[in-house]
């Protein structure tokens, strides 16, 4: 897991600077800056709108004394996807959107839950409630 994550921390920026130093080639140093800025901005506020959409409907399926876990899930979705999008980076805005976007989040959002399940199946998660 350690050795996962070195090469996810060197790798995926590695991959994100060629990928600017290749859109600069094209399109110029100035628009590219643009691009980075105009997507971290659009992205911030895009994790903040559905973020408190998220927790409006948690809320409200609690005072129905319903469990949210798929809003619970949409939280942490939308929370990876904005601190995605606030990176700079072409690769990293792609996935943030993906994240963010209620549409496409709802793919990511089944593949989370088969995830988890299968975890709890192999005895890897625990869950406790307490009453």
């Amino acid at each position: 897991m350690l050795m996962r994550l070195i090469l996810l921390f060197t790798i995926v920026p590695l991959v994100e600077l060629a990928i600017l130093f290749k859109l600069n080639a094209y399109i110029g140093f100035f628009s590219t800056i643009g691009i980075v800025v105009f997507t971290g901005v659009l992205g911030a506020y895009l994790a903040k709108s559905q973020g408190r959409e998220i927790l409006f409907r948690i809320r409200h399926e609690m005072q129905d004394g319903r469990l949210p876990g798929d809003q619970l899930i949409n939280g942490l979705c939308v929370l990876v996807g904005g601190a995605m999008l606030l990176t700079p980076g072409i690769l990293t805005d792609m996935v943030g959107f993906t994240l963010v976007i209620p549409v496409t989040r709802e793919f990511v959002k089944g593949f989370v839950k088969d995830k988890l399940q299968r975890m709890v199946d192999e005895g890897k998660v625990n869950l406790y409630f307490r009453w």
